[in-house]
């Protein structure tokens, strides 16, 4: 096997390398950390009564200010919903406002 072969390979490999390692510190998304902390509250039955897939996708929709209700989870008590509503009225994101939802 020609030696010179491997080298060009191993080299472009190393550029690739080097190129995807800078285009992720430049192209990173932030995740909204409070996303993780509510869908941790929710009851994770997963059951999509709140019309959305899964408790994940409704705890990023709350979030995002896409929902305004915590009632539409369909699957949670008061106790549940008043929580999660505390915690987000408490909670500043990473733009430092809070989010006001309704149980």
């Amino acid at each position: 096997m020609d030696m010179s072969a491997i080298l060009a390979l191993a080299v472009i490999g190393a550029i690739a390398g080097c190129v995807l390692g800078v285009a992720n510190q430049f192209l990173k998304v932030e995740d909204d950390p409070r996303v993780e902390a509510v869908s941790s509250m929710l009851p994770n039955a997963n059951c999509g009564g709140c019309g959305y897939p899964g408790c994940a996708g409704f705890a990023d929709a709350l979030v995002s200010g896409e929902v305004k209700s915590v009632k539409n989870c369909v699957a949670s008590n008061p106790q549940i919903r008043s929580d999660i509503q505390k915690y987000l009225s408490e909670t500043p994101g990473p733009d430092g406002e809070t989010i006001k939802v309704t149980i």
